[in-house]
């Protein structure tokens, strides 16, 4: 199988790319993630779910296999009485989401995402979101992720620290490289 081109060598060739995914969503429907804390247990307790779903949706165009690491960070995780299985799960959708994107010729990126912690000028709440960011991207980072996306952070402070994570422990593009 030849080599697949990476985003920014995709993007700059003029390539869409489409990034689908609604995992928390489509799990909760089926019954397999809890309607309220929407944390990705599922993982742990289905991967053969996850996978299935993964390749789905592939087939129904994805360019990127985005890990179901979404709300799967320490302070959710717990909610669920789940933080035991906090790297476990993360690492997991990733090496899933890593060997789906493999097959198929697709790229794979990790997820982080909001937080429900982050308080402006709290600095204790700071560095435990630091924490959740940190851990999360070098997870992806060391199972294969070609990128790191950070989403539905609706506060700047918040946004920042994740860009930061991303950038100092995971993988941070720029305009001379794509890793």
């Amino acid at each position: 199988m030849p080599e697949t081109k990476g985003l920014l060598e995709r993007l700059n060739g003029g390539e869409t790319i489409i990034v689908a995914e609604g995992y928390i969503f489509a799990f909760e429907r089926l019954c397999y993630v809890q309607a309220g804390p929407f944390v990705p247990e599922v993982v742990v307790e289905h991967p053969e779910l996850v996978r299935q779903m993964y390749r789905d949706f592939v087939r129904a165009g994805s360019d990127v296999v985005q890990a179901l690491t979404y709300y799967a960070h320490r302070s959710k995780m717990s909610l669920v009485s789940r933080a035991d299985d906090l790297e476990k799960a993360n690492r997991l959708a990733l090496k899933m989401a890593r060997e789906v994107a493999d097959e198929t010729g697709t790229l794979m990126c990790g997820d982080i995402c909001n937080t429900g912690q982050y308080t402006p000028g709290d600095d204790a709440k700071t560095a435990l979101i630091k924490d959740m960011f940190k851990e999360q991207v070098e997870w992806a980072a060391e199972e294969g992720a070609d990128f790191i996306v950070a989403e539905t952070l609706v506060n700047l402070g918040e946004a920042m620290l994740a860009l930061q994570a991303i950038k100092m422990y995971g993988k941070a593009f720029d305009s001379d490289s794509e890793g």
